[in-house]
């Protein structure tokens, strides 16, 4: 699609063709060597997962290393479950360009994309001493993958590259370190490029959205070999751009953000088909103008919706009506920060945590679970190009 090379990520690709794949990740498998370690900032402690029984909680943060005024690597910060305050604890250095991350079912291993030419997946094991190791490496056989996330099984991970519109699978062993890939699918079409790969709540299927030829994939995952095959596809309106899915608590409809034309679709799903259906593209609320839709995200009990619009640095507010089938636009408020690019909820539901790229901020807002209403949690946290937060 001609106009893909409008987006955001694409002149961040352009970016890319003169920076060298740069530094060399440390290799699987590699036992006698611990890895790089978080690097302590300033008195605050390290946080750890055990961590989260109490009312400071874990927070990891996604940046892009390669850009001019980057981070160093993957940021530790904890927050105040109450408060919504931020505070930082150090640095996993030795990832490059972790730009999305994802954490292992049992909450000990957290993974990375390394969105470079030559794109790659990291394994990071999460010490209860604050002392995180990088496990290693791998290629996804592909270019700039933006998006990763672990099956339910804890023993797959998948991958979108982005920059070659394709999508990768790799297993985890039981350090959750990661073996060679066992499958990469090209996707097909006008200038693919995949942006996301997420199971489906019935962990029956899993959805590939890819941005450039307007299409969500179903597949079907082996989950002893570790394989992929497709089984139906769902196009939605040339030149929308889907970029990211969000299924509602159901698991029987799903939120659609079109990055190049400003619209949100809902999709139904049929568990046992796996069929994707979208409907009719709906406004975000934003006006005239390009705002760069980045994401949804729905409230524990489903009640809500919120869209991040990149373009105004704004969230929409939804009411879910219909058991999750429709969307009805409410208002806009200010994210606080520029370039909102990733959005993510607090396990309890509670905080809403957006990832804002421009301004290297990371900014935090209390969810009403009653009204769906968003409330400022105060001055924003800084670090440098961060694209992802993971509130865990």
């Amino acid at each position: 699609m001609g106009n893909v090379g409008a987006t955001s990520r694409r002149r961040f690709l352009q970016g890319l063709s003169g920076v060298a794949a740069a530094a060399v990740l440390p290799a699987c498998g590699a036992a006698e060597d611990p890895g790089p370690r978080a690097r302590s900032q300033g008195s605050q402690p390290a946080v750890t997962p055990t961590s989260r029984a109490r009312r400071v909680r874990p927070l990891y943060l996604g940046t892009y290393t390669s850009v001019d005024g980057g981070g160093t690597g993957i940021g530790v910060a904890a927050y105040d479950e109450t408060t919504g305050h931020v505070t930082g604890a150090g640095v996993i250095e030795g990832v490059g360009d972790p730009s999305y991350l994802a954490v292992h079912p049992s909450g000990r291993t957290l993974y990375a994309v390394n969105e470079r030419a030559d794109g790659a997946v990291t394994a990071v094991r999460l010490a209860d001493d604050g002392g995180h190791r990088v496990l290693g490496s791998r290629s996804t056989g592909g270019a700039a993958p933006a998006h990763l996330s672990v099956h339910p099984s804890g023993r797959w991970l998948l991958s979108a590259n982005f920059g070659s519109g394709s999508v990768a699978v790799h297993p985890i062993d039981d350090s959750g370190a990661l073996g060679e890939r066992t499958d990469l699918v090209r996707h097909t079409g006008t200038s693919p490029h995949a942006h996301q790969i997420i199971t489906t709540p019935d962990r029956g299927h899993v959805l590939a959205v890819d941005l450039g030829n307007d299409t969500v994939y179903t597949y079907r995952l082996d989950t002893r070999a570790g394989a992929l095959t497709e089984v139906s596809r769902a196009t939605v309106r040339p030149g929308a751009g889907p970029r990211h899915l969000t299924f509602h608590p159901s698991g029987r409809h799903a939120y659609l953000a079109n990055e190049l034309d400003n619209t949100v679709t809902v999709c139904a799903y049929d568990p046992e088909t796996g069929t994707l259906r979208p409907g009719e593209p709906q406004s975000t609320g934003t006006g005239p103008g390009t705002s760069y839709p980045a994401q949804l995200v729905v409230t524990l009990n489903g009640a809500y919706a919120y869209h991040a619009n990149r373009g105004p640095n704004t969230l929409t507010r939804y009411a879910v009506e219909a058991g999750g089938a429709r969307l009805r636009l409410l208002d806009t408020v200010p994210v606080g920060g520029d370039f909102p690019r990733q959005t993510a909820l607090s396990p309890s539901g509670g905080l809403l945590f957006a990832a804002n790229q421009r301004s290297g901020t990371v900014t935090v807002l209390h969810v009403d679970a009653r009204t769906g209403e968003l409330r400022s949690a105060g001055g924003a946290f800084k670090f440098p190009a961060v694209a992802c937060a993971l509130p865990l």
